[in-house]
Protein backbone atom coordinates (compact mmCIF):
# COMPACT_ATOMS: atom_id res chain seq x y z
CA UNK A 1 0.00 0.00 0.00
CA UNK A 2 2.77 2.39 0.95
CA UNK A 3 4.66 1.48 -2.23
CA UNK A 4 1.59 2.28 -4.34
CA UNK A 5 1.14 5.59 -2.54
CA UNK A 6 4.79 6.48 -3.13
CA UNK A 7 4.43 5.56 -6.79
CA UNK A 8 1.34 7.77 -7.06
CA UNK A 9 3.18 10.65 -5.40
CA UNK A 10 5.98 10.31 -7.95
CA UNK A 11 3.51 10.48 -10.83
CA UNK A 12 1.90 13.56 -9.30
CA UNK A 13 5.30 15.26 -9.12
CA UNK A 14 6.08 14.40 -12.75
CA UNK A 15 2.68 15.67 -13.87
CA UNK A 16 3.10 18.86 -11.83
CA UNK A 17 6.54 19.53 -13.34
CA UNK A 18 5.23 19.02 -16.88
CA UNK A 19 2.21 21.28 -16.29
CA UNK A 20 4.38 24.04 -14.80
CA UNK A 21 6.88 23.80 -17.69
CA UNK A 22 4.14 23.94 -20.34
CA UNK A 23 2.39 26.83 -18.57
CA UNK A 24 5.64 28.80 -18.29
CA UNK A 25 6.46 28.14 -21.94
CA UNK A 26 3.00 29.27 -23.09
CA UNK A 27 3.19 32.39 -20.92
CA UNK A 28 6.54 33.39 -22.40
CA UNK A 29 5.26 32.71 -25.92
CA UNK A 30 2.33 35.02 -25.16
CA UNK A 31 4.90 37.65 -24.19
CA UNK A 32 6.65 37.02 -27.54
CA UNK A 33 9.68 35.43 -25.86
CA UNK A 34 11.20 32.02 -26.64
CA UNK A 35 9.48 29.26 -24.61
CA UNK A 36 12.89 27.99 -23.45
CA UNK A 37 13.06 31.05 -21.18
CA UNK A 38 9.87 29.80 -19.53
CA UNK A 39 11.36 26.33 -19.10
CA UNK A 40 14.39 27.81 -17.32
CA UNK A 41 12.12 29.85 -15.04
CA UNK A 42 10.09 26.71 -14.32
CA UNK A 43 13.29 24.94 -13.31
CA UNK A 44 14.21 27.83 -11.01
CA UNK A 45 10.76 27.77 -9.39
CA UNK A 46 10.74 23.99 -8.92
CA UNK A 47 14.39 23.63 -7.94
CA UNK A 48 16.12 23.22 -4.57
CA UNK A 49 16.24 26.97 -3.86
CA UNK A 50 12.66 27.47 -5.10
CA UNK A 51 9.68 25.30 -4.16
CA UNK A 52 11.89 22.23 -3.79
CA UNK A 53 9.60 20.00 -5.87
CA UNK A 54 12.57 18.49 -7.75
CA UNK A 55 15.13 17.25 -5.25
CA UNK A 56 16.66 14.36 -7.23
CA UNK A 57 18.71 16.26 -9.79
CA UNK A 58 20.86 13.26 -10.80
CA UNK A 59 18.20 11.75 -13.06
CA UNK A 60 17.33 15.16 -14.47
CA UNK A 61 21.01 15.83 -15.23
CA UNK A 62 21.30 12.52 -17.08
CA UNK A 63 18.29 13.36 -19.26
CA UNK A 64 19.61 16.90 -19.75
CA UNK A 65 22.93 15.54 -21.02
CA UNK A 66 20.99 13.43 -23.51
CA UNK A 67 19.21 16.60 -24.60
CA UNK A 68 22.52 18.34 -25.29
CA UNK A 69 23.77 15.36 -27.30
CA UNK A 70 20.55 15.31 -29.30
CA UNK A 71 20.85 19.06 -29.92
CA UNK A 72 24.32 18.69 -31.43
CA UNK A 73 23.20 15.59 -33.33
CA UNK A 74 20.33 17.60 -34.79
CA UNK A 75 22.58 20.57 -35.66
CA UNK A 76 24.90 18.20 -37.52
CA UNK A 77 22.00 16.66 -39.45
CA UNK A 78 20.54 20.03 -40.47
CA UNK A 79 23.87 21.55 -41.48
CA UNK A 80 24.38 22.14 -45.19
CA UNK A 81 28.05 21.29 -45.69
CA UNK A 82 28.39 23.22 -48.94
CA UNK A 83 26.91 26.38 -47.46
CA UNK A 84 28.94 26.03 -44.26
CA UNK A 85 32.20 25.73 -46.21
CA UNK A 86 31.27 28.89 -48.15
CA UNK A 87 30.65 30.86 -44.96
CA UNK A 88 33.49 29.18 -43.05
CA UNK A 89 36.06 31.97 -43.39
CA UNK A 90 33.99 34.91 -42.05
CA UNK A 91 32.34 32.66 -39.44
CA UNK A 92 35.70 31.47 -38.11
CA UNK A 93 37.05 35.03 -38.15
CA UNK A 94 34.14 36.29 -36.06
CA UNK A 95 34.17 33.29 -33.70
CA UNK A 96 37.92 33.66 -33.20
CA UNK A 97 37.53 37.37 -32.54
CA UNK A 98 34.79 36.64 -30.01
CA UNK A 99 37.12 34.29 -28.15
CA UNK A 100 39.93 36.88 -28.12
CA UNK A 101 37.54 39.59 -26.87
CA UNK A 102 36.15 37.28 -24.18
CA UNK A 103 39.66 36.40 -23.04
CA UNK A 104 40.53 40.10 -22.85
CA UNK A 105 37.48 40.67 -20.64
CA UNK A 106 38.23 37.70 -18.37
CA UNK A 107 41.91 38.59 -17.95
CA UNK A 108 40.89 42.18 -17.23
CA UNK A 109 38.67 40.84 -14.45
CA UNK A 110 41.55 38.69 -13.21
CA UNK A 111 43.74 41.80 -12.91
CA UNK A 112 41.27 43.45 -10.51
CA UNK A 113 40.25 40.32 -8.58
CA UNK A 114 41.73 37.25 -6.96
CA UNK A 115 40.84 34.89 -9.82
CA UNK A 116 43.40 32.27 -10.81
CA UNK A 117 44.82 31.76 -14.29
CA UNK A 118 42.66 28.67 -14.89
CA UNK A 119 39.54 30.55 -13.77
CA UNK A 120 40.34 33.41 -16.15
CA UNK A 121 40.77 31.04 -19.10
CA UNK A 122 37.60 29.10 -18.32
CA UNK A 123 35.58 32.30 -17.82
CA UNK A 124 36.83 33.46 -21.21
CA UNK A 125 35.52 30.25 -22.77
CA UNK A 126 32.18 30.68 -20.99
CA UNK A 127 31.73 34.30 -22.09
CA UNK A 128 32.77 33.61 -25.70
CA UNK A 129 29.91 31.19 -26.39
CA UNK A 130 26.44 32.30 -27.47
CA UNK A 131 23.16 30.40 -27.37
CA UNK A 132 22.36 28.56 -30.60
CA UNK A 133 18.78 27.92 -29.46
CA UNK A 134 18.01 31.49 -28.37
CA UNK A 135 19.71 33.20 -31.31
CA UNK A 136 18.00 31.02 -33.91
CA UNK A 137 14.62 31.37 -32.20
CA UNK A 138 14.90 35.16 -32.00
CA UNK A 139 15.94 35.43 -35.66
CA UNK A 140 13.05 33.17 -36.62
CA UNK A 141 10.64 35.40 -34.68
CA UNK A 142 11.73 38.53 -36.60
CA UNK A 143 11.88 36.72 -39.95
CA UNK A 144 15.67 36.90 -40.38
CA UNK A 145 16.69 33.24 -40.00
CA UNK A 146 16.74 32.54 -43.75
CA UNK A 147 18.27 35.92 -44.68
CA UNK A 148 21.89 37.06 -44.75
CA UNK A 149 21.58 37.85 -41.02
CA UNK A 150 20.56 34.28 -40.24
CA UNK A 151 23.17 32.70 -42.48
CA UNK A 152 26.18 34.45 -40.98
CA UNK A 153 24.76 34.05 -37.45
CA UNK A 154 24.21 30.32 -37.87
CA UNK A 155 27.70 30.01 -39.34
CA UNK A 156 29.27 31.71 -36.32
CA UNK A 157 27.17 29.66 -33.89
CA UNK A 158 28.18 26.40 -35.56
CA UNK A 159 31.83 27.49 -35.39
CA UNK A 160 31.30 28.10 -31.67
CA UNK A 161 29.67 24.69 -31.23
CA UNK A 162 32.66 23.06 -32.89
CA UNK A 163 35.00 25.04 -30.61
CA UNK A 164 33.18 23.62 -27.56
CA UNK A 165 35.10 20.36 -28.00
CA UNK A 166 38.63 21.77 -27.43
CA UNK A 167 37.21 24.09 -24.77
CA UNK A 168 35.83 21.12 -22.81
CA UNK A 169 39.13 19.31 -23.13
CA UNK A 170 41.03 22.34 -21.83
CA UNK A 171 38.50 23.13 -19.08
CA UNK A 172 38.75 19.58 -17.73
CA UNK A 173 42.54 19.47 -18.00
CA UNK A 174 43.08 22.84 -16.31
CA UNK A 175 41.31 21.57 -13.21
CA UNK A 176 43.23 18.34 -12.91
CA UNK A 177 45.53 17.60 -10.02
CA UNK A 178 49.23 18.03 -10.59
CA UNK A 179 51.00 19.37 -13.69
CA UNK A 180 48.89 19.92 -16.80
CA UNK A 181 49.77 17.64 -19.72
CA UNK A 182 49.80 20.26 -22.45
CA UNK A 183 51.14 17.81 -25.04
CA UNK A 184 48.24 15.45 -24.42
CA UNK A 185 45.77 18.34 -24.68
CA UNK A 186 47.34 19.50 -27.95
CA UNK A 187 47.13 15.97 -29.38
CA UNK A 188 43.44 15.63 -28.44
CA UNK A 189 42.57 18.99 -29.98
CA UNK A 190 44.57 18.20 -33.12
CA UNK A 191 42.79 14.85 -33.48
CA UNK A 192 39.36 16.46 -33.00
CA UNK A 193 40.04 19.22 -35.54
CA UNK A 194 41.70 16.81 -37.98
CA UNK A 195 38.85 14.30 -37.92
CA UNK A 196 36.27 17.05 -38.40
CA UNK A 197 38.20 18.66 -41.27
CA UNK A 198 38.70 15.31 -43.00
CA UNK A 199 35.03 14.43 -42.59
CA UNK A 200 33.89 17.80 -43.97
CA UNK A 201 36.23 17.38 -46.94
CA UNK A 202 35.11 13.79 -47.62
CA UNK A 203 31.37 14.37 -47.25
CA UNK A 204 31.48 17.63 -49.20
CA UNK A 205 33.08 16.02 -52.27
CA UNK A 206 30.73 13.09 -52.78
CA UNK A 207 26.98 12.53 -53.28
CA UNK A 208 24.67 11.39 -50.51
CA UNK A 209 25.79 8.32 -48.60
CA UNK A 210 23.71 5.22 -49.38
CA UNK A 211 23.67 2.42 -46.84
CA UNK A 212 22.69 -1.12 -47.73
CA UNK A 213 20.07 -1.31 -44.98
CA UNK A 214 18.47 2.08 -45.81
CA UNK A 215 15.61 0.62 -47.86
CA UNK A 216 14.71 -1.78 -45.05
CA UNK A 217 14.48 0.84 -42.28
CA UNK A 218 13.40 4.09 -43.96
CA UNK A 219 9.70 3.22 -43.75
CA UNK A 220 9.86 1.76 -40.24
CA UNK A 221 9.49 4.68 -37.86
CA UNK A 222 10.34 2.73 -34.70
CA UNK A 223 13.56 1.22 -36.05
CA UNK A 224 14.54 4.51 -37.69
CA UNK A 225 14.12 6.48 -34.47
CA UNK A 226 15.78 3.89 -32.24
CA UNK A 227 18.64 3.31 -34.67
CA UNK A 228 19.35 7.03 -35.05
CA UNK A 229 19.39 7.59 -31.29
CA UNK A 230 21.61 4.54 -30.83
CA UNK A 231 24.02 5.85 -33.48
CA UNK A 232 24.12 9.27 -31.79
CA UNK A 233 24.77 7.92 -28.30
CA UNK A 234 27.25 5.30 -29.53
CA UNK A 235 29.31 7.95 -31.33
CA UNK A 236 29.12 10.18 -28.24
CA UNK A 237 30.26 7.30 -26.00
CA UNK A 238 33.19 6.41 -28.25
CA UNK A 239 34.24 10.05 -28.39
CA UNK A 240 34.04 10.31 -24.61
CA UNK A 241 36.08 7.13 -24.10
CA UNK A 242 38.77 8.49 -26.44
CA UNK A 243 39.02 11.57 -24.23
CA UNK A 244 37.55 14.02 -26.73
CA UNK A 245 33.97 14.93 -25.83
CA UNK A 246 30.59 13.19 -26.05
CA UNK A 247 29.18 16.34 -27.66
CA UNK A 248 31.82 16.10 -30.40
CA UNK A 249 30.85 12.51 -31.18
CA UNK A 250 27.15 13.43 -31.35
CA UNK A 251 27.91 16.27 -33.78
CA UNK A 252 29.99 13.96 -36.01
CA UNK A 253 27.16 11.40 -35.98
CA UNK A 254 24.75 14.12 -37.06
CA UNK A 255 27.02 15.12 -39.95
CA UNK A 256 27.14 11.51 -41.16
CA UNK A 257 23.35 11.03 -41.00
CA UNK A 258 22.81 14.47 -42.56
CA UNK A 259 24.97 13.50 -45.53
CA UNK A 260 23.07 10.27 -46.19
CA UNK A 261 19.87 9.44 -48.04
CA UNK A 262 18.14 8.83 -44.68
CA UNK A 263 18.38 12.49 -43.63
CA UNK A 264 14.91 13.46 -44.83
CA UNK A 265 13.34 10.54 -42.96
CA UNK A 266 15.34 10.81 -39.73
CA UNK A 267 14.82 14.53 -38.98
CA UNK A 268 10.99 14.48 -38.62
CA UNK A 269 11.18 11.26 -36.57
CA UNK A 270 13.87 12.52 -34.19
CA UNK A 271 12.70 16.12 -33.79
CA UNK A 272 9.92 15.45 -31.20
CA UNK A 273 12.28 13.35 -29.07
CA UNK A 274 14.96 16.02 -29.26
CA UNK A 275 12.44 18.70 -28.32
CA UNK A 276 11.34 16.83 -25.18
CA UNK A 277 14.93 16.23 -24.06
CA UNK A 278 15.77 19.89 -24.69
CA UNK A 279 12.92 20.91 -22.39
CA UNK A 280 14.49 18.72 -19.71
CA UNK A 281 17.85 20.37 -20.42
CA UNK A 282 16.46 23.86 -19.88
CA UNK A 283 14.66 22.69 -16.75
CA UNK A 284 17.99 21.39 -15.47
CA UNK A 285 19.54 24.81 -16.11
CA UNK A 286 16.91 26.31 -13.83
CA UNK A 287 17.75 23.72 -11.17
CA UNK A 288 21.38 24.90 -11.21
CA UNK A 289 20.48 28.51 -10.44
CA UNK A 290 21.01 29.35 -6.79
CA UNK A 291 18.38 31.92 -5.79
CA UNK A 292 20.02 32.37 -2.40
CA UNK A 293 23.32 33.31 -4.04
CA UNK A 294 21.56 35.73 -6.40
CA UNK A 295 19.62 37.33 -3.53
CA UNK A 296 22.81 37.83 -1.53
CA UNK A 297 24.87 39.08 -4.50
CA UNK A 298 22.24 40.67 -6.75
CA UNK A 299 24.22 43.89 -7.43
CA UNK A 300 27.20 41.84 -8.65
CA UNK A 301 25.02 39.52 -10.75
CA UNK A 302 23.10 42.46 -12.24
CA UNK A 303 26.19 44.51 -13.11
CA UNK A 304 28.06 41.49 -14.49
CA UNK A 305 25.07 40.44 -16.64
CA UNK A 306 24.57 43.93 -18.03
CA UNK A 307 28.28 44.31 -18.71
CA UNK A 308 28.46 40.97 -20.53
CA UNK A 309 25.43 41.70 -22.73
CA UNK A 310 26.59 45.20 -23.68
CA UNK A 311 30.22 44.14 -24.22
CA UNK A 312 29.26 41.12 -26.33
CA UNK A 313 26.89 43.23 -28.43
CA UNK A 314 29.55 45.86 -29.12
CA UNK A 315 32.29 43.34 -29.91
CA UNK A 316 29.96 41.22 -32.06
CA UNK A 317 28.90 44.18 -34.20
CA UNK A 318 32.50 45.40 -34.50
CA UNK A 319 33.80 41.97 -35.53
CA UNK A 320 31.01 41.45 -38.05
CA UNK A 321 31.70 44.87 -39.56
CA UNK A 322 35.41 44.04 -39.77
CA UNK A 323 34.43 40.84 -41.57
CA UNK A 324 32.83 43.00 -44.25
CA UNK A 325 29.15 42.78 -43.32
CA UNK A 326 26.77 45.72 -43.84
CA UNK A 327 25.63 47.72 -40.81
CA UNK A 328 22.09 46.32 -40.56
CA UNK A 329 23.26 42.72 -40.91
CA UNK A 330 26.06 43.19 -38.38
CA UNK A 331 23.76 44.90 -35.88
CA UNK A 332 21.00 42.29 -35.92
CA UNK A 333 23.42 39.37 -35.96
CA UNK A 334 25.46 40.90 -33.14
CA UNK A 335 22.37 41.51 -31.01
CA UNK A 336 21.14 37.95 -31.50
CA UNK A 337 24.43 36.59 -30.09
CA UNK A 338 24.64 38.93 -27.08
CA UNK A 339 23.83 36.24 -24.49
CA UNK A 340 26.03 33.52 -22.98
CA UNK A 341 25.18 30.12 -24.44
CA UNK A 342 23.72 26.90 -23.10
CA UNK A 343 27.03 25.08 -23.60
CA UNK A 344 28.57 27.47 -21.09
CA UNK A 345 26.59 25.62 -18.39
CA UNK A 346 28.30 22.41 -19.46
CA UNK A 347 31.72 24.09 -19.52
CA UNK A 348 31.17 25.57 -16.06
CA UNK A 349 29.96 22.25 -14.64
CA UNK A 350 32.90 20.33 -16.14
CA UNK A 351 35.41 22.90 -14.88
CA UNK A 352 33.85 22.95 -11.41
CA UNK A 353 33.83 19.16 -11.19
CA UNK A 354 37.53 19.01 -12.10
CA UNK A 355 38.50 21.86 -9.77
CA UNK A 356 39.23 24.40 -12.49
CA UNK A 357 36.98 27.03 -10.91
CA UNK A 358 35.91 27.63 -7.33
CA UNK A 359 32.42 27.46 -5.89
CA UNK A 360 31.77 31.22 -5.91
CA UNK A 361 33.01 31.62 -9.49
CA UNK A 362 30.88 28.65 -10.57
CA UNK A 363 27.70 30.01 -8.99
CA UNK A 364 28.36 33.49 -10.41
CA UNK A 365 28.96 32.05 -13.90
CA UNK A 366 25.73 30.03 -13.73
CA UNK A 367 23.73 33.04 -12.50
CA UNK A 368 25.10 35.45 -15.12
CA UNK A 369 24.63 32.91 -17.92
CA UNK A 370 21.03 32.31 -16.88
CA UNK A 371 20.25 36.04 -16.60
CA UNK A 372 21.70 36.80 -20.04
CA UNK A 373 19.70 33.93 -21.54
CA UNK A 374 16.52 35.22 -19.92
CA UNK A 375 16.87 38.87 -20.97
CA UNK A 376 18.58 38.55 -24.36
CA UNK A 377 15.36 38.18 -26.41
CA UNK A 378 13.97 41.37 -24.85
CA UNK A 379 17.36 43.06 -25.33
CA UNK A 380 17.26 42.15 -29.03
CA UNK A 381 13.77 43.55 -29.58
CA UNK A 382 14.35 46.73 -27.54
CA UNK A 383 17.68 47.61 -29.16
CA UNK A 384 16.31 46.86 -32.60
CA UNK A 385 13.40 49.20 -31.96
CA UNK A 386 15.69 51.93 -30.59
CA UNK A 387 17.97 51.65 -33.61
CA UNK A 388 15.00 51.99 -35.92
CA UNK A 389 13.68 55.00 -34.00
CA UNK A 390 17.12 56.59 -34.07
CA UNK A 391 17.36 56.01 -37.82
CA UNK A 392 14.01 57.75 -38.35
CA UNK A 393 14.86 60.52 -35.90
CA UNK A 394 18.20 61.36 -37.49
CA UNK A 395 16.66 61.49 -40.94
CA UNK A 396 13.83 63.75 -39.80
CA UNK A 397 16.21 66.02 -37.88
CA UNK A 398 18.45 66.46 -40.91
CA UNK A 399 15.49 67.33 -43.10
CA UNK A 400 14.11 69.82 -40.57
CA UNK A 401 17.55 71.37 -40.02
CA UNK A 402 17.97 71.91 -43.74
CA UNK A 403 14.63 73.74 -43.85
CA UNK A 404 15.16 76.08 -40.89
CA UNK A 405 18.79 76.67 -41.80
CA UNK A 406 18.00 77.73 -45.36
CA UNK A 407 16.11 80.82 -44.17
CA UNK A 408 18.79 82.06 -41.77
CA UNK A 409 22.01 80.88 -43.38
CA UNK A 410 22.67 84.26 -44.94
CA UNK A 411 22.59 85.93 -41.51
CA UNK A 412 25.50 83.88 -40.21
CA UNK A 413 28.70 85.90 -40.06
CA UNK A 414 27.20 89.21 -41.26
CA UNK A 415 28.18 91.82 -38.72
CA UNK A 416 27.58 89.45 -35.81
CA UNK A 417 30.01 88.54 -33.10
CA UNK A 418 30.96 84.99 -32.17
CA UNK A 419 28.52 84.77 -29.26
CA UNK A 420 25.58 85.77 -31.47
CA UNK A 421 26.63 83.21 -34.08
CA UNK A 422 26.71 80.46 -31.46
CA UNK A 423 23.31 81.53 -30.11
CA UNK A 424 21.82 81.46 -33.61
CA UNK A 425 23.39 78.05 -34.24
CA UNK A 426 21.76 76.66 -31.08
CA UNK A 427 18.37 78.24 -31.85
CA UNK A 428 18.31 76.75 -35.33
CA UNK A 429 19.03 73.26 -34.04
CA UNK A 430 16.45 73.56 -31.29
CA UNK A 431 13.88 74.65 -33.85
CA UNK A 432 14.86 71.72 -36.09
CA UNK A 433 14.52 69.28 -33.19
CA UNK A 434 11.02 70.53 -32.38
CA UNK A 435 9.98 70.30 -36.01
CA UNK A 436 11.43 66.79 -36.33
CA UNK A 437 9.60 65.77 -33.16
CA UNK A 438 6.26 66.97 -34.57
CA UNK A 439 6.90 65.03 -37.76
CA UNK A 440 7.83 61.94 -35.79
CA UNK A 441 4.60 62.09 -33.77
CA UNK A 442 2.56 62.63 -36.91
CA UNK A 443 4.14 59.62 -38.57
CA UNK A 444 3.43 57.41 -35.55
CA UNK A 445 -0.16 58.65 -35.48
CA UNK A 446 -0.59 57.31 -39.01
CA UNK A 447 0.27 53.79 -37.84
CA UNK A 448 3.24 51.60 -36.94
CA UNK A 449 6.06 51.38 -39.43
CA UNK A 450 8.86 48.94 -39.99
CA UNK A 451 12.02 50.53 -38.55
CA UNK A 452 14.06 49.03 -41.36
CA UNK A 453 11.64 49.60 -44.22
CA UNK A 454 13.85 52.33 -45.67
CA UNK A 455 17.01 50.24 -45.53
CA UNK A 456 18.24 49.17 -48.92
CA UNK A 457 18.37 45.37 -49.11
CA UNK A 458 21.70 43.62 -49.10
CA UNK A 459 22.68 42.38 -52.57
CA UNK A 460 22.50 38.65 -53.12
CA UNK A 461 25.12 38.51 -55.88
CA UNK A 462 28.24 38.54 -53.75
CA UNK A 463 30.51 37.94 -56.71
CA UNK A 464 29.86 41.52 -57.87
CA UNK A 465 29.13 43.63 -54.76
CA UNK A 466 27.59 47.05 -55.23
CA UNK A 467 29.65 50.16 -54.60
CA UNK A 468 30.38 50.75 -50.96
CA UNK A 469 29.61 47.20 -49.84
CA UNK A 470 32.46 45.03 -48.65
CA UNK A 471 30.82 41.62 -48.32
CA UNK A 472 33.58 39.04 -48.80
CA UNK A 473 33.22 37.14 -52.04
CA UNK A 474 33.62 33.74 -50.38
CA UNK A 475 30.31 34.19 -48.52
CA UNK A 476 28.22 33.57 -51.61
CA UNK A 477 28.32 32.21 -55.11
CA UNK A 478 28.10 33.97 -58.47
CA UNK A 479 24.86 32.15 -59.07
CA UNK A 480 23.03 34.94 -57.25
CA UNK A 481 21.75 32.64 -54.50
CA UNK A 482 23.05 33.13 -50.99
CA UNK A 483 23.99 29.94 -49.14
CA UNK A 484 21.48 28.48 -46.71
CA UNK A 485 23.18 26.75 -43.79
CA UNK A 486 19.97 25.08 -42.64
CA UNK A 487 18.84 23.35 -45.80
Amino acid sequence: MEEAAAHGTGLVQVAFVIVVAVTAGLLLMRLKQPPMVGFILAGVALGPTGLGVIDDSANVSALAEMGVLMLLFFIGMELSLKAFVQTLKPAMQVAGGQLVAAMAISFGLKAVSSATMSEAIILGFIIALSSTVVAMKVLEEIGELRTDVGRITVGVLIAQDIAVVPMLILATALGGDGETNWLGIAIKIAVAVGVLAALLWYLGRRPKLRWSFAAAVENNVEILALGSIAFCFAAASISGVLGLSPAYGAFIAGLVIGSSTLRGRVIPVIEPIQSVLLVVFFLSIGLLIDLTFIAENWPLVLVASLFVIVAKTVFNILLLRLAGLPHKTAMESGLSMAQIGEFSFILAAAAFASGGIGDDVYRLAIAVTAVTLLVSPAWMFVMRRLEGEARFGIGEFRAALAEVYADRRADMGRGRDAAEDVWLWLRLRLRAMLRARRRHRARHAEGPADPFADVEPVPTDYGEPRAGETWPRHVGERSGRTPDLLS
